[in-house]
């Protein structure tokens, strides 16, 4: 039996050195009840710096007021974005920290992979919204815990439009038989691994066939 158990313990040390641990692991574990759902609420000082930021950057947006909801929802030092210099559909609050990652993934990695693999403008993101009061879907380890949404620390991205009209959506080109769809797609979620603390694709599960979710959280879980 020990024999056994040291074998079985040195199989999976292995299977772990062999694997990209930000790819493999399981989504860090969340708070359920009224517990806070990823990260500590900023700070005053850190939501006024971030802000300077956003002027800086030129994204248009509107400062939110502080809101705690109770059970565990709540929108601190967030903002609501409407243009990152593309237009951004459908977003509600969003915690400004996210805002500005989320604005250096649009602006850095999205308009230059549409150049890249389209030869087009990036015109347009579409979301499937940020703040939502609500748990986490469509993952039994997590269920019944708070999700990003519900401290307006995630944001679902579900489409991409160019300057020619063209829509590239997740839930089609994920798998599409256009290479060129698959790659931006793929180029496009790796850059947000660098930038997001949570990335969730349709290789998660059947629940984000149809968004990229991202979410500001410093977890490094990528999938």
């Amino acid at each position: 039996m020990r024999a056994h158990l040291v074998i079985g313990l040195l199989a999976l040390t292995l299977a772990g050195c062999q694997s990209d641990h930000r790819r493999d692991r399981s989504p860090p574990p969340r708070p359920g009840g009224d517990g806070p759902a990823t990260v500590a609420m900023p700070s005053a000082r850190e939501t006024k710096a971030c802000l300077a930021d956003l002027r800086r950057a030129d994204v248009r947006f509107s400062p939110v007021p502080d809101q705690d909801f109770g059970g565990g929802c709540s929108a601190i030092g967030s903002v609501m974005v409407s243009d990152v210099g593309v237009p951004v559909t459908n977003l509600k609050a969003m915690r400004c920290g996210l805002a500005r990652s989320f604005t250096d993934w649009a602006r850095g990695s999205v308009a230059p992979a549409a150049r890249r693999y389209f030869g087009r403008n990036l015109m347009r993101i579409e979301s499937l919204g940020s703040y939502a009061c609500r748990n986490v879907i469509g993952n039994a380890y997590s269920a019944g815990r708070r999700s990003g949404h519900a401290i307006a620390n995630a944001v679902d991205i579900a489409a991409f439009v160019l300057d020619d009209g063209r829509r590239i959506t997740v839930l089609q080109g994920w798998q599409s038989r256009d290479r060129d769809e698959r790659e931006f797609l793929r180029s496009i979620h790796d850059a947000a691994c660098q930038r997001f603390g949570t990335v969730l694709s349709p290789d998660y599960n059947s629940a984000h066939a149809n968004h990229f979710h991202l979410e500001d959280d410093r977890a490094g879980f990528c999938r």
